[in-house]
């Protein structure tokens, strides 16, 4: 009979107290283990969570959760968090539809304290809080663990000038995953940190100097060894610019040293102020593959335990390939193209222009408001800025598109990757807002592409084209079509007609294309006749194409990947209006609420964002209408029909 795990006893951060350092060892490889299988069968972020095991049991033994709070920053890195705080039996479900989130979520469990997903935030966040705290009147301990990477972002850095500000007692942990650690610089690190902190230590040193300033030799004793004390600091401690913000720096200590950690956290619950921790870890650590390579295991797929090889045959090119080797094609032809990234070279395909023109390319870290502040001024110097972004981490650059780009109308292209549902990842990074948002910006063009052909011909459009201009495009593997070899330049605001029928006309944008032609099929087999339009411009629109399916069917029904507020169906909804045409439309979108996570394809037919979700729903509407649903109009009298031709 197999020994029980340790980590089946643990059910609470409570459960921690009383282990000994051997079982909290024995803990950590069995957290690992759990980790490595149960991301290989989910996908998921699997270096990072494994770089943090020691610093969460660390943690969790030095404070009172949930009384005491962590805010995770991104929230990626919690899935040790999630294993110790109850969710041990369910972890198995991480990731899939009605399972454990892949990030903190408030509704899951009392010990997530903020819902995360972008970076940046948790200092702000947690310090909102402390503020609160103070105000009750409680003495609970608050602490944000932010990685390095997200120190990058400008969110960070005034939430610690405001902290300093404050002075209210608060933790900040730094996990720095980028940096080796040597055993003897950790110890020593440590014992300064501990020494830094110990009240004693700072009643003693308080007592000495107040008595010594008593006299004028002694306050120039105190004076001159400040004086000294801080330039000697000044040039060997790394924490001083935490300091300057009035910010106690402890570190580096070993962020892999469980001990360190429960240490320095509890003597930081002490000081009345603030502290910064700066632990020093290793990505995927415990897990050769992924240690090796930690950024291909940040976020991975399912894949083999043994070999480290992602799961699947490859399958079709990815919508994120075919844009960046067609960037550095296009960059071949055009000097004056550059690229900006907010540190995802890799996730938005730009790591193959990053290696074709390194002098062309910018990598800006997490820091999507500076990405497009920047792209204005390349523009503003001569040059054609590509900004490749993911569409829900764009959010965080409003201001920027529309004061620093659309306002003084610079030529630049936005590359929006994971736009529309993208599966586990879940709320947090849809990207189901970005038609909404950009459409509302005064001479923003937008267009989305049915297939990654149709991204080849847009990105060389959006190009040659002027003023802001963006391209929103899905996550995942293209429909397989075949590639063009010298791409072509869409006329702007013109749409493509599909599929002729003289029932009803379903206006699809994106990879709805191919869910309304499938849509059209089944309700060709219920005697409904449509019409499937790819609209390829969701700004301009093609009011050609709007006035005559209008008036030539009897329903018009706009079906996009995208929230219904403000988005494509509405903009068509406007034309209308503006075109004084009265027909009935049925706009089918995503529903008016933060969609859960699981397999995009589950999801999209949970939203009625399937073919038989938009032949349903058709069907519904033409129940409610006048008339017969399959009555036939004459080919002569559809101008759809007579256009097609």
């Amino acid at each position: 009979m197999c020994a029980e795990r340790i980590l089946d006893t643990i059910d609470s951060p409570a459960d921690l107290k009383g282990l000994s350092r051997e079982q909290l060892e024995a803990l950590a490889a069995e957290i690992r283990e759990t980790l490595i299988h149960t991301v290989s069968k989910t996908g998921g972020h699997l270096a990072p969570n494994l770089g943090v095991v020691e610093l969460t049991l660390g943690l969790h033994r030095a404070l009172h959760c949930p009384k005491d709070k962590i805010v995770w920053d991104v929230g990626h890195q919690a899935y040790v968090h999630k294993l110790l705080t109850g969710r041990r039996e369910r972890f198995d479900t991480l990731r899939t539809y009605g399972g454990v989130c892949g990030f903190p979520k408030r509704s899951e469990s009392p010990y997530d304290v903020h819902d995360t997903g972008h970076a940046s935030t948790s200092v702000s966040v947690a310090l909102g809080l402390a503020c609160a705290r103070d105000r009750a009147g409680t003495d609970e301990t608050i602490v944000a663990v932010i990685g390095d990477g997200s120190l990058t972002g400008g969110m960070a850095f005034e939430a610690l000038n405001h902290l300093g500000h404050l002075q209210t007692r608060m933790i900040v942990v730094l996990n720095d995953n980028e940096m080796s650690i040597s055993r003897n610089v950790g110890a020593l690190a440590s014992y300064l940190g501990r020494v830094r902190l110990d009240r004693r230590y700072r009643r003693l040193r308080d007592d000495v100097e107040s008595a010594l300033a008593r006299s004028k030799i002694g306050a120039a004793m105190v004076a001159a060894g400040e004086a000294a004390k801080e330039s000697f600091k000044q040039l060997l401690v790394p924490g001083m610019l935490f300091e300057e913000l009035g910010i106690k720096y402890v570190g580096p200590i070993d962020g892999h040293d469980i001990g360190q950690v429960e240490s320095a956290v509890a003597a930081a619950r002490d000081v009345d102020g603030p502290v910064l921790i700066h632990a020093v870890t290793r990505k995927g650590k415990g897990y050769v593959h992924a240690e090796d390579r930690p950024d291909a295991f940040h976020g991975i797929s399912p894949f083999s335990v043994e070999s480290g090889k992602v799961d699947g045959s490859g399958g079709s090119r990815s919508y994120t390939e075919v844009f960046g080797r067609a960037l550095v094609s296009e960059a071949e032809r055009d000097e004056r193209i550059v690229a900006i990234t907010a540190a995802m070279p890799s996730g938005t395909g730009l790591s193959y222009f990053a290696e074709r023109f390194p002098e062309r390319f910018f990598d800006v870290g997490i820091a999507e408001e500076h990405a497009v502040g920047l792209a204005s001024g390349l523009a503003s110097g001569g040059l054609l800025p590509v900004v490749a972004i993911y569409s829900t981490f764009l959010q965080r650059a409003y201001d920027q598109l529309i004061m620093d780009v659309a306002l003084q109308g610079l030529h630049v292209v936005f590359a929006l990757d994971r736009a529309g549902l993208v599966g586990e990842d879940g709320p947090t990074h849809h990207g189901v807002f970005d038609l909404t948002y950009l459409r509302s910006i005064p001479g923003m063009s937008i267009m989305a592409p049915a297939d990654e052909a149709e991204l080849v011909h847009m990105l060389h459009t959006a190009l040659v084209a002027g003023g802001p201009v963006a391209i929103r495009y899905p996550r995942g593997a293209g429909a397989g079509v075949e590639l063009p070899k010298t791409p072509v330049v869409f006329e702007a605001g013109r749409s493509e007609v599909r599929r002729t029928g003289s029932d009803v006309a379903l206006i699809a944008i994106g990879r709805m294309v191919s869910v309304a032609e499938q849509a059209a099929d089944l309700l060709a087999a219920e005697g409904v006749d449509a019409t499937v339009v790819n609209a390829r411009w969701v700004k301009p629109l093609d009011l050609e194409m709007i006035s005559e399916v209008a008036r030539g069917h009897r329903l018009v029904v706009t079906v996009e990947e995208n929230t219904g507020c403000g988005g494509f169906g509405a903009a068509v909804l406007e034309a209308l209006s503006d075109l004084a045409i009265d027909v009935p439309v049925l706009r089918l979108a995503a529903p008016d609420c933060f969609v859960t996570h699981g397999a995009t394809e589950l999801l999209l037919h949970e939203i009625g964002l399937d073919a038989e979700g938009v032949r349903g729903a058709v069907l519904g509407r033409l129940m409610d209408l006048p008339g017969r649903a399959n009555e036939r109009r004459s080919s002569a009298g559809n101008p759809a029909r007579r256009r097609a031709r």
